[in-house]
């Protein structure tokens, strides 16, 4: 997608700060962070939301689970906790529409969240 700002970040048309990369996978640091740590992770193929799935995208998705892991060890979050979120739909607060985990950390999180 052209105007997509996720996508013009895979394709190095716009600049993060990426921790993160590989075949399938780009991870970087939210430019307005809402904790210490706060990582977006994303697929390179442009998936609109949560509700855009589909059986093939499945494994992308796991993945981006496991990447998720491997940055919340890296970044030292790891054994003191932290929170994944998925925002869907205006409701859900998505305003980026590529579907993106927020890897959030680094101190106490809050219930409910908000």
């Amino acid at each position: 997608m052209q105007n997509c700002v996720f996508c013009r970040i895979v394709q190095r048309q716009r600049p993060a700060r990426v921790v993160y990369e590989d075949d399938a996978i780009v991870a970087f640091e939210d430019i307005n962070p809402q904790a210490p740590v706060h990582t977006l992770i994303i697929p390179k193929k442009h998936i609109p939301s949560l509700l855009d799935i589909t059986d093939e995208d499945a494994s992308v998705l796991g993945r981006m689970l496991q990447i998720a892991n491997k940055i919340a060890v890296d970044k030292g979050i790891a054994d003191k906790g932290f929170r994944i979120v998925n925002n869907c739909n205006p409701d859900g607060g998505q305003t980026i529409y590529h579907i993106h985990l927020h890897l959030l950390g680094g101190r106490q999180m809050r219930w409910p969240p908000g």
